[in-house]
């Protein structure tokens, strides 16, 4: 059967922007510059203004922003970088490719996002055991902010970095905080298609007040380029945003805030229609979530989705391992049960649609479909 509500928003985003996109992109074809053209700076401008970051630098997607900002930080071999175990492998890989260890962080099983006493207890546990913690990455997962204020107290307490994975929550915003790309001294993002703000193919973004940071990391995203082209002054990466792509964002970026505020009220309306069928997720109220998934709790999750597949709703499991059970990180973890509540997760969560162009008819038939799933399992347990 075919699916009744769609995943994303992706395709009627594509209908209303089409004129805007086609014309963007054919000043790129008229100019040619394809490699750091001036949609790219012009993008960048406008993820400053969007945020109130003092610097916003377009790279080519979010695993590098990730490791760009672990980089100018000078994060390498030896080190010890402390990260939670429910999330995507990206945040976990990079650690790794540049020689540092991770460690992996339990989650709260309310916002999916790490658990600071948990992280307490790891700096701690890490440094009896000999390793040397520099930073932590934190998830902002599935769109809500993490605790920054406590999670930036903790690292100045403790000496270490401190990086925000916000790949699902750019557009966020935390009252009396600010918004995602200033709560954290260098935050990440992704522009992947599905991503709250996504281009056309793979695109990503670091922000930073810190002058001398950003400087540090526009050279590495070019080869370690100084002033000069061909002047190389520090070990660098080639993660260059396609100017096509910065041309695509730069019309979805005018449309981002409303979509935002319809994300929110698609949560707010499967909250009331679902709260009594599975476990919805926690939202504080002073909080604008950029609700990247609306992810809910279910006991048996695999039958549930299977059945939700067959009445055409479509859904995703996000993520049905943690790192620290994945075979290539299982041997940096401490096995099956050293961090259940990552494990209980990973078990339970299923996403639905998400989709910003959603209708009150949408929710209805996922809600029916998502009850008459459930009851039909109570019936045969």
């Amino acid at each position: 059967m075919g699916n009744k509500v769609a995943f994303t928003g992706l395709a009627e985003q594509a209908v209303r922007l089409r004129a805007e996109i086609d014309a963007n992109i054919g000043r790129v074809l008229d100019h040619g510059q394809f490699i750091m053209g001036p949609e790219v700076r012009e993008f960048e401008q406008k993820l400053q203004a969007f945020c109130g970051a003092r610097h916003a630098i377009a790279v080519a997607n979010g695993t590098d922003a990730l490791q760009i900002a672990l980089m100018a930080y000078g994060i390498g071999a030896g080190d010890a970088v402390l990260v939670p175990s429910f999330t995507y492998t990206a945040t976990a890989e990079v650690i790794l490719v540049l020689g540092a260890v991770p460690v992996f962080v339990e989650v709260d099983p309310e916002t999916f996002n790490i658990d600071i006493a948990d992280l307490k207890v790891r700096i701690a546990t890490a440094r009896a055991q000999g390793k040397s913690p520099k930073a932590i990455i934190a998830v902002d997962l599935f769109g809500l902010p993490a605790d920054w204020a406590t999670l930036n107290t903790v690292a100045n307490d403790e000496g270490l970095v401190l990086i925000a994975d916000a790949a699902q929550s750019f557009g966020a915003v935390m009252s009396g905080d600010g918004k995602v790309g200033t709560l954290a001294p260098v935050t990440t993002t992704s522009f992947f298609p599905a991503k709250p703000l996504g281009c056309y193919g793979d695109g990503g973004a670091i922000f930073t007040d810190d002058d001398d940071l950003a400087a540090a990391m526009r050279s590495i995203r070019v080869h370690g380029q100084g002033q000069a082209k061909y002047e190389t002054v520090r070990v660098g990466m080639n993660s260059r945003l396609d100017t096509i792509q910065a041309a695509i964002l730069l019309a979805k970026i005018g449309i981002f805030a409303e979509e935002i505020e319809r994300r929110n009220a698609l949560a707010e309306a499967y909250e009331q229609r679902l709260s009594a069928l599975a476990k919805t997720p926690a939202k504080p109220d002073t909080t604008i979530s950029a609700w990247a998934q609306y992810t809910i709790r279910l006991d048996r999750r695999d039958d549930i989705q299977k059945a939700l597949t067959e009445a055409g709703i479509p859904t995703a499991v996000y993520y049905p391992l943690p790192m620290h059970l994945q075979p290539a990180y299982a041997s940096y973890g401490d096995g099956k049960g050293s961090l259940p509540v990552s494990e209980m997760l990973s078990e339970q969560v299923l996403s639905l649609p998400m989709n910003p162009y959603w209708t009150e008819a949408d929710v209805e038939t996922v809600a029916d479909a998502l009850a008459t799933a459930i009851s039909a399992q109570r019936q045969a347990a």
